[in-house]
């Protein structure tokens, strides 16, 4: 076995797919771990912004979390009856593009895509922070931890759905059962004290009150922050495909009920339960920073076994996060590339029938981003959640269209029609909050690159349009002016690889025109032996002799007399191909190319660019 497949595993037939495909058990570690972990995140987002009111903040995290959940249940409505509507995969991009239009579409393809990206990065850096926050001493490595642990996602990922499912399964019900094991102790502790329980491990020093009001911007900047906790929701929606026949749709809607039902029972539970043990956020940049999780859970368990053994589950769960979206984006750009927005290599599966190409754009936009941002999660929070909610209003929006265009129309559909409008009034109200609440604090980038992202892509499909026109007319062949072309061989010096060059040219064409730059630094002249290696054989076998054309470079330039030759010799010889010989060699370890060929890669790439149809590039290698 090679030591790619040891890594990644043997290479799959296509008639293996079915083997691959999911159940409703690894389905929730494939693509709900990132929502799942965003209670990890979100309630201490939106508790982090209400500091300034010191205790009194605690009053109104249970209000905010409860407008999240209500907002999360639409969505989660929503979302049921699109897998329904879609059992083929019925992200945003495809609903809005079939039910809104191209633009609409592109809107929510650019806006999924940079949440996706950025759903890969706060997860890696999350998990790291709660990391460092556990080992301080780690603290100075926390990019190179976070590049570590984007190594192995893509490793995971790349050995396929069904390994990636086995492997993560454990990390996310242990995440689950750890979570729901704090609460369910913790709201025992708080009913049997009568609503003031009392916390085993002394709690961090509250934060001096500096703010004495809650003001209506406060609660929208906290609002908006919180949201955090719903990205990752529209997972499933895509990889409804991913889960294995019969009953795939059901298989689809049964792992989504289950991630949200866990996930409203995580948020409202770590809320409620700071409120009742007088937990505050702690200021992400104080000296001995810890996550509201990690209070929480040493207030009802102590610093014992149990604490340690959450910390891990936690910090395992939001490392792995990120996988949601190693799960989904690649099956995003191969809808979007479908359509010709996107380069048709991401239609590509690789040799484990994943669309490999996404992987790798997904991985590379990950560590740029971990890169510019240091791999701290409070820099990247700001640009989150945008583009989740647009995505999820233009989803909305687009079933409405759905259900109004299907057989029987607002009659037969309304209740539908309704659970998706109020989806998509309520989720475009949040996304016009979170941009207003966060544009200051670095919202303007996703703002910026979503626009940015559809320039890109609509001028893909022009490409692809211009292509398509070119090529798409059939004709019979053409057989008029099939003349001999003028072969072309630049030569350096005689040798084996400029011999192959030349019988191969006898073969192509009587006409040869071989070309040698002469610079005065040369110590030989190809001149000396062309009568005896070359000519003599030839005239000897009776072919036409072919013409040495020497060029003088008293400036020691090959490249470009080279091509103005060429470039000229097409323009004296109107309608006459004019084939280009490049002799080329080949060796045997990649990094040997370093010291060969530079020369022929610049001229063959100059000749593509400047040359024209009637120019013909022909490699002539030589294996070392």
């Amino acid at each position: 076995m090679s030591l790619t497949d040891s890594i990644l595993g043997k290479p799959l037939a296509t008639s293996e797919e079915r083997a691959e495909q999911i159940g409703v058990a690894a389905g929730i570690p494939i693509f709900g771990l990132d929502a799942l972990t965003s209670a990890a995140y979100g309630p201490e987002a939106a508790m982090t912004l209400l500091i300034p009111l010191g205790v009194a903040g605690l009053q109104h995290i249970v209000p905010v979390i409860t407008a999240i959940l209500i907002l999360l249940a639409i969505v989660f409505f929503s979302y049921r009856q699109t897998i329904a509507a879609y059992p083929h995969g019925g992200g945003s991009y495809t609903v809005a593009t079939e039910n809104l239009g191209t633009f609409p579409g592109l809107l929510a393809a650019a806006a999924l895509m940079i949440d996706y990206i950025l759903t890969a990065a706060v997860g890696i850096s999350a998990g790291v922070e709660a990391l460092t926050g556990a080992i301080p001493s780690l603290l100075p490595h926390t990019l190179l931890i976070c590049l570590v642990i984007l190594t192995i996602l893509v490793i995971v990922n790349l050995r396929g759905v069904k390994d990636t499912g086995a492997a993560f399964i454990v990390p996310t019900f242990l995440f689950v059962a750890t979570l729901l094991t704090v609460i369910g102790v913790g709201v025992f502790k708080t009913l049997h004290s009568g609503g003031h329980p009392v916390a085993v491990t002394s709690l961090p020093p509250a934060v001096p009150t500096t703010v004495k009001y809650l003001t209506l911007w406060l609660l929208l900047k906290t609002f908006s922050s919180g949201c955090a906790a719903m990205t990752g929701v529209e997972a499933v929606s895509n990889g409804v495909m991913a889960f294995r026949e019969p009953n795939r749709t059901r298989r689809a809607q049964t792992a989504l009920t289950i991630i949200i039902g866990i996930l409203m029972v995580l948020l409202f539970g770590i809320a409620w339960l700071s409120r009742a043990y007088g937990i505050t956020a702690m200021d992400p940049n104080a000296e001995h920073y810890q996550s509201v999780v990690s209070i929480l859970t040493a207030a009802v368990f102590g610093r014992g076994w149990f604490y340690y053994l959450t910390s891990a589950s936690v910090l395992a769960a939001l490392s792995l996060s990120a996988n949601t979206a190693f799960a989904d984006f690649p099956r995003l750009t191969r809808a979007i590339a479908q359509h010709d927005f996107l380069p048709h290599v991401f239609i590509l599966r690789g040799r484990r029938l994943l669309y490999s190409h996404g992987v790798y754009a997904l991985t590379g936009f990950t560590a740029v981003i971990l890169i510019l941002f240091g791999g701290i999660t409070d820099r990247l929070i700001p640009l989150y959640a945008i583009g989740a909610f647009l995505a999820f209003t233009l989803s909305q929006a687009g079933m409405v269209m759905h259900w109004k265009k299907e057989e029987g129309g607002i009659r037969r559909h309304w209740w539908h029609m309704f659970v998706n409008g109020i989806g998509a009034v309520a989720t475009g109200i949040t996304t016009l909050v979170v941009a207003t609440a966060k544009f200051h604090d670095g919202a303007w980038v996703t703002v910026l690159l979503i626009p940015t992202m559809i320039l890109i892509m609509m001028a893909v499909k022009h490409h692809y349009t211009r292509v398509k026109r070119e090529m798409k007319e059939i004709t019979p062949l053409n057989l008029v002016n099939l003349e001999e072309p003028i072969v072309v061989i630049p030569m350096a010096r005689w040798d084996r690889i400029t011999e192959k060059a030349m019988r191969f040219g006898l073969l192509l064409s009587k006409q040869i025109k071989v070309v040698h730059v002469h610079t005065d630094d040369e110590d030989g002249h190809l001149d000396e032996v062309w009568e005896d290696h070359v000519l003599a054989p030839i005239r000897a076998a009776h072919l036409k002799e072919p013409e040495l054309k020497v060029i003088r470079s008293q400036y020691r330039f090959v490249i470009h007399p080279l091509m103005d030759y060429i470039l000229e010799l097409e323009k004296e010889n109107p309608g006459r191909k004019i084939a280009v010989l490049l002799p080329e060699l080949v060796v045997r370890h990649w990094w040997e190319n370093a010291l060969h060929n530079q020369r022929v890669q610049l001229l063959k790439l100059l000749l593509l660019l400047r040359g024209n149809q009637r120019i013909v590039v022909v490699n002539i290698p030589w294996y070392l």
